[in-house]
Formats: C-alpha cells, structure tokens, sequence
C-alpha cells in the first residue's frame, strides 16, 4: 500500500512551516526525513497521521494503513509489558503480542509494569506496538530516542523485516540506522516562509 503526498502545506501554530511538498512511499520502500530543527518534521508526520489538518495539499493513503509513533511511549504504566501489548493488539483486531515480544526483545520483561522500566525498555515497548497494530505504513518520529546501540541496531532490523513484508516506513531520525537501502527526503527546499494560514491570514497581510 502506498502513501502519496502532492503539493501539500503544514503548518503548526498557525505558521505554515512546509509548503509544496509532494513524494511518493511505496510498498517496500524507508524513508528518511532530514532537515534543521524546527523545518516541520514532526508536524509533517503528525499531519499525515491525522492528528492536523493539512494546509493544502492531498495525501492519498487510507487512515487505517497509518501507524504513527511519536516521542510518547503511550504506555499504561500499571500494566504489565505483555498487557499492554496485548490491549493495543485487541485494539487492532490482532494476535501479534508474542511477536511483538520477541522482535523487540522483551521477553525477559514479559510480566514487568511499565512503570518498572527504564527509558530504554519503555521506548522498545513503545515501539513494539508499531508490530501488533498490522498497519503497513509506518511514521516514525526519532523512534531511538533513549535507545542504546544494540536496541538501535535491534529495531533497525526489525524495520528491514517490515519493509521485506511489503510494508513501508517514514522516519524522522538523526541517528543512522545503517539502512542503507533508504532513501533521504531532505525538507529545507519546502520551508515556508512562515506566514499565517486560515482566517488570520488576511490580518497578518495587511500589516506586511
């Protein structure tokens, strides 16, 4: 399934941050977002996962197809690490739990409370949930933040084994995740100029 944006803006704080933005995301393929702080990466992902509305723009992908993961964990902290994998694969109408568990490593950490683990092992449960949603397009936003090296490379792979199942991946990163075969979307050539969208937008222009 494929994501598809064209011509579109975003904007956040009434500032439209990104403008004339247009790329495809095939089955299969990753796609790495790069820019300066602040050029509108998270806005852009937090757009297409619905969560703003667009500026301008289209985005041609069912919402069901989306799985978007954000700095939040999401986490029910009294929950059990299993618990909680199991809540969001009933959400989703899936049995992915246990595969799950084991891709991310946190077999060990089965029966723990969230609220008992560390930065680490709450970003790999976190991040766990992309596996039971059975979404097939995921965005990610700095997805390693608070992981080491070894859970870095941990979830790199399982990333390459979604992308080998047809799935697709967007990822606002820093880190390399050493996945060679991705390719790069570097957003400076889209920032706008900042000026106001919607029903301000005319009291913004008069004063211009």
């Amino acid at each position: 399934m494929e994501l598809r944006v064209t011509d579109l803006a975003v904007q956040r704080g009434g500032l439209t941050v990104l403008e004339g933005l247009s790329f495809a995301l095939p089955p299969g393929q990753a796609l790495i977002l790069r820019g300066p702080n602040g050029v509108g990466k998270t806005t852009l992902l937090r757009t297409l996962a619905g969560l703003q509305p667009a500026v301008a723009g289209r985005i041609d992908a069912p919402a069901e197809s989306l799985a978007y993961s954000s700095h939040a964990d999401g986490l029910k902290a009294m929950l059990t690490v299993t618990e909680n994998l199991s809540f969001w694969a009933a959400v989703h109408g899936t049995d992915a739990a246990g595969q799950a568990l084991e891709a991310m490593n946190l077999t060990g950490l089965r029966n723990r409370r969230a609220a008992s683990l560390s930065a680490g092992q709450k970003r790999r449960l976190g991040l766990a949930r992309l596996l039971v949603s059975g979404r097939p397009i995921w965005l990610l936003d700095e997805p390693t933040v608070s992981l080491d090296a070894e859970s870095v490379a941990l979830f790199a792979g399982v990333v390459r084994g979604h992308l080998a199942a047809g799935g697709a991946a967007l990822m606002a990163t820093h880190i390399d995740l050493g996945l060679a075969e991705a390719a790069v979307l570097d957003l400076t050539p889209y920032r706008a100029s900042g000026r106001v969208a919607g029903p301000d937008a005319g009291f913004q222009e008069a004063f211009l």
